[in-house]
């Protein structure tokens, strides 16, 4: 392997300031020091009551559904992406996915196709009244190609589910990508800090759940922060059962010390406007060598769409995969599939319903890669550019009940 670009998950490139902050970590298992310096941050940041930390974003996902969800509930949301959408459905429920119709259009150069649907929200709150825990939106939208949710769109959100009288809950991960943006982008947002307006945004809602290993800028680490004095303290039960004591939840202290650090560096709006400029960049030149991305290129990724790219290779043999094997066999490129494989399912018939969406995410580390990486990139994936009427689907030879993709068996038609 030559360029990891698997996922932006748990691989940035700490800061000498973060390392420093891991060795005065007070390693105690009970009231720990670093725990109360890493809570005031995040309470400093999101407003939150109640901050509990976990191992990583799908521990806090867990430990919310398990104590929420229900069998026949539903959580509606513009798009779940793959460990939330698992832990809804494994509890039962049904994980709703009611993004903007413009996010289909994988060629739109709109500004916040990770909208969700105000509208079908507000019809499904009504039609499934008693029957919805909670609902939430994810900033910035994975599933749709690292969109981002506009400001309006969060405000309206939460009107519809205050209106309804259901808790609002942001999957937070890439929370500082999705305030640049709406700072670049949005009307009558130019003039304030990404900060002010993550602020603005978390005082929306009820809660967060937040993988660290995003915008957090460490490897391992993540939080459930809620407003809701008993759903807290039945959360906090539960990570004493199965996470750690309150003040750990999962994580060393040194993680905690190195995850506070982090939150205030994500905000340096020099470090995004880099971070959003080379993801720009990659994509730019990928569709100029013929390879369509999902416009307008996200945050944390650049989006290959294979589905234009492959269109010879119908969604049961599995595009984004084939690609993504290519780009590894051709120069070490190693990316993830958001497609068929990831959210295809098969019908009770037997037949299979395809994702919405071929996908091949090409996630870039945090403060890893420099532009001559980026060049090299470009010209493995142009020379696979140049021959992908050769390349042919794959076929699943095994596949475990949840998440799939993370183990799944293929081999090549």
């Amino acid at each position: 392997m030559t360029f990891d670009l698997l996922t932006d998950s748990g691989t940035a490139a700490m800061s000498a300031a973060q390392w420093a902050a891991m060795m005065i970590a007070d390693e105690s298992y009970a009231g720990s020091r670093s725990f109360y310096r890493f809570e005031k941050v995040v309470k400093a940041l999101t407003g939150f009551k109640h901050v509990i930390p976990t191992h990583q974003g799908r521990a806090a996902e867990r430990i919310l559904f398990q104590i929420t969800v229900k069998p026949g509930t539903t959580v509606p949301s513009n798009s779940h992406f793959d460990t939330t959408r698992a832990n809804i459905e494994y509890d039962r429920g049904e994980a709703l996915d009611l993004v903007t119709a413009e996010a289909r259009d994988t060629a739109a150069p709109l500004p916040f196709k990770g909208n969700i649907d105000l509208e079908r929200l507000d019809t499904v709150c009504r039609e499934r009244k008693g029957r919805i825990p909670l609902g939430m939106i994810t900033i910035t939208n994975n599933t749709g190609g690292g969109q981002p949710v506009s400001l309006e769109n969060l405000r309206g959100c939460s009107a519809v589910l205050r209106r309804h009288g259901i808790p609002f809950i942001i999957d937070a991960c890439r929370f500082a990508e999705n305030c640049y943006f709406i700072q670049q982008r949005e009307p009558g947002q130019q003039g304030r800090s990404v900060r002010d307006i993550a602020r603005e945004v978390f005082a929306l809602a009820d809660g967060c759940t937040f993988s660290g290993k995003k915008d957090g800028l460490v490897n391992m680490g993540g939080f459930l922060a809620l407003n809701d004095d008993a759903l807290a303290a039945e959360a906090r039960n539960l990570l004493i059962l199965t996470e750690g004591f309150p003040t750990y939840g999962g994580c060393a202290a040194r993680d905690l010390e190195a995850l506070a650090v982090g939150l205030e560096e994500v905000l340096d709006e020099r470090y995004l406007a880099y971070r959003i400029a080379s993801t720009r960049y990659l994509a730019e030149h990928l569709a100029a060598l013929g390879m369509p991305v999902v416009e307008p290129p996200g945050g944390h990724a650049v989006f290959i769409d294979a589905r234009r790219v492959l269109p010879h290779v119908p969604a049961h043999e599995y595009p984004g995969q084939a690609l993504a094997c290519e780009l590894y066999r051709a120069g070490g490129i190693r990316s993830c599939e958001i497609g068929s494989v990831m959210f295809g399912k098969t019908r009770p018939d037997g037949s299979f319903e395809p994702s919405r969406l071929e996908l091949v995410r090409l996630a870039l580390p945090r403060r890893v890669y420099t532009q001559s990486h980026v060049d090299y990139m470009l010209e493995v994936c142009a020379e696979v550019a140049g021959r992908t009427r050769e390349l042919r689907g794959m076929r699943m030879t095994y596949a475990p009940p949840f998440l799939k993709h993370f183990t799944a068996h293929f081999e090549p038609l």
